[in-house]
């Protein structure tokens, strides 16, 4: 985490794997792939990312205009 200069709540494995699903998210990544990759055995589980991928649309979307 150091080397990669990470650091705060985000720099554990949870924390990255998080981040990814958020990243694959945002970048329209299809969500049964992303299920996939994470190895979740519900689709559930891995829609719980797209509220916090969609917080973070937002935030940029209010960038564009502000």
């Amino acid at each position: 985490m150091e080397e990669a200069e990470i650091s705060g709540p985000q720099a554990c494995s949870k924390g990255l794997r998080h981040g990814f699903a958020v990243h694959c998210l945002v970048n329209e990544i299809p969500t049964t792939l992303i299920k996939k990759w994470l190895g979740h055995s519900s689709l559930s589980t891995t829609s719980i990312y797209l509220d916090v991928a969609n917080q973070e649309e937002q935030r940029i979307a209010k960038k564009m205009w502000s």
